[in-house]
């Protein structure tokens, strides 16, 4: 079979050398990983992005070479310039015609399969948490341990449509180059102003008129000493109103109301010190303005600003990448028993290692078995030689939800990313409810805690004290400490202490 003429130059022979390389390459690899079942992201990411890349690059070269010997061979015959002639009666024609066809139908099937394939793995959970692993360390793994497990990245982060896909295929290679050239912050800074609104995402199966029902939160702490005392909290949680018919008249997805709109400006646009709130009713009409006496605004601050139109995100910001604190992760895992709470102040001598600060997680690990296993060996040497193997259980547990929640490398802890969910170790609801927003009318965002939950059961297990479901229990703290919880916002100390 002869070719023409201008098929015989370097760069058209190049091209089609790295062409067939490459497609071979990517035969060899997508047959060995059917036949092995061996699929994972960096194989997915040569068969479907890198190698098709090269062979591309080698398929142009073939008619650019083919293009530039063309000209040449032109311009020594002397020949006038002439749109190209294609005669099938002729045997070079004929021959470099049947090429291309077989070759285009081919690169085109598997140009198509590779480009479906090469969606999905874009798409998928593995290729967002795991291809650039240091980086992404952090919120894949926070991401696998909460609600949304089973939920895609690309659900929350992208969605459907393909204006936001190609938007954020645009972002990603910003990211890629901040990854190769590791230019990224450590850790990775939040909020991010670019993600699609929670109203075209979340509600897409959380939509607002399914929050109607109130629901009932328990939790179990434990205390700092010697028999790690369980304290149980029961709180009836007002998510919506008493009565389902009166949809989202009060409770708290009262802010998600489609009927109401909430603006407020932020500090530094951070969203955890606000400054002004802007409540209208879409119905009425009516406008109230709020400003905070703690954090004054100006009017001219106020017209140079963004204001934040409030949706899920301002309350649920960690909804799947949440980092618990020390004392969170401690109470789940002896709640459900991978830490046993028959050992003597094993909170307390745990809670002393895990405050402290960690270069990376074998320090920590270290920290972690000598801290707890020298205590008990010093201070009770013999429960320690009876009860070695419930210690070094309870250690292992203590390390496993570490490594879960804790990222040195990344300085990723709990305080970096703090949660908006209530209020117990950052200001979360009372950034604007602390009784401090004021409007002219004279009107204030309250600080009452009953209008979100009410207390229905708390104390010591075996002496918990109740209410019914339409009374309230006035809070009653675990260690006495006064009045200063009416004082102060429990941040304040539980920031910082366990």
């Amino acid at each position: 079979m002869k070719l023409p003429p201008s098929s015989k130059n370097w760069l058209t022979i190049i091209g089609s050398i790295i062409a067939s390389v490459n497609l071979a390459l990517i035969i060899l690899l997508f047959v060995l990983s059917t036949i092995f079942n061996k699929s994972n992201t960096n194989l997915g990411l040569f068969i479907y992005i890198i190698l098709p890349g090269f062979m591309v690059m080698g398929l142009l070269l073939i008619p650019v070479g083919m293009l530039r010997e063309r000209s040449k061979l032109r311009k020594s015959a002397s020949h006038e310039a002439r749109f190209p002639r294609i005669d099938l009666n002729d045997p070079r024609h004929r021959n470099a015609f049947i090429i291309f066809t077989i070759t285009t139908i081919v690169v085109l099937f598997l140009s198509t399969m590779g480009s479906f394939e090469a969606y999905h793995m874009t798409e998928s959970v593995e290729f967002c948490g795991t291809l650039c692993h240091q980086v992404m360390e952090p919120e894949h793994t926070a991401f696998q341990n909460s609600p949304h497990a089973n939920v895609a990245c690309v659900e929350c982060h992208v969605g459907s449509g393909a204006s936001w896909y190609i938007k954020s295929k645009i972002s990603g290679l910003h990211q890629v180059w901040a990854v190769m050239t590791k230019s990224y912050p450590t850790p990775i800074e939040t909020p991010l102003h670019d993600l699609r609104p929670a109203r075209e995402t979340c509600e897409k199966c959380h939509w607002p008129q399914k929050f109607y029902a109130r629901s009932l939160w328990t939790k179990k702490y434990f205390l700092a000493d010697s028999l790690n005392t369980e304290w149980d909290v029961m709180l009836q949680m007002k998510t919506g109103p008493e009565f389902s018919g009166m949809g989202f008249k009060e409770g708290i997805h009262w802010h998600i109301n489609p009927a109401v709109n909430i603006e407020y400006i932020s500090e530094n646009d951070k969203r955890e010190s606000i400054s002004y709130v802007k409540y209208t009713n879409k119905t009425t009409g009516e406008v109230t303005v709020y400003r905070s006496e703690k954090n004054p605004v100006s009017d001219s601050l106020i017209s140079a600003s963004v204001p934040r139109t409030m949706d899920c995100i301002d309350c649920h910001n960690r909804p799947s990448h949440n980092y618990k604190s020390p004392t969170v992760y401690f109470d789940k895992a002896m709640t459900s028993g991978e830490i046993s709470k028959d050992i003597p102040f094993f909170k307390k001598v745990t809670m002393g290692i895990l405050t402290g600060a960690f270069t990376n997680k074998d320090t920590a690990f270290l920290k972690i078995e000598d801290g707890i296993t020298d205590y008990y060996k010093k201070d009770y040497a013999d429960y320690y030689s009876k009860n070695t193997a419930l210690i070094n259980n309870s250690i292992a547990s203590v390390k496993k939800e570490f490594s879960q929640n804790n990222f040195p490398k990344m300085k990723v802890t709990y305080d970096r990313y703090p949660e908006h969910i209530g209020h117990l170790e950052s200001d979360g609801c009372f950034r604007c409810h602390n009784g401090l927003f004021k409007a002219d009318n004279g009107r204030v965002i309250s600080h009452d805690c009953n209008l979100c939950h009410t207390i229905v059961g708390q104390g010591k297990e075996g002496a918990i004290l109740y209410s019914s479901i339409r009374e309230n229990l006035e809070f009653q703290h675990p260690v006495d400490i006064g009045t200063a919880w009416k004082d102060n916002n429990c941040s304040e100390c539980h920031k910082f202490l366990y």
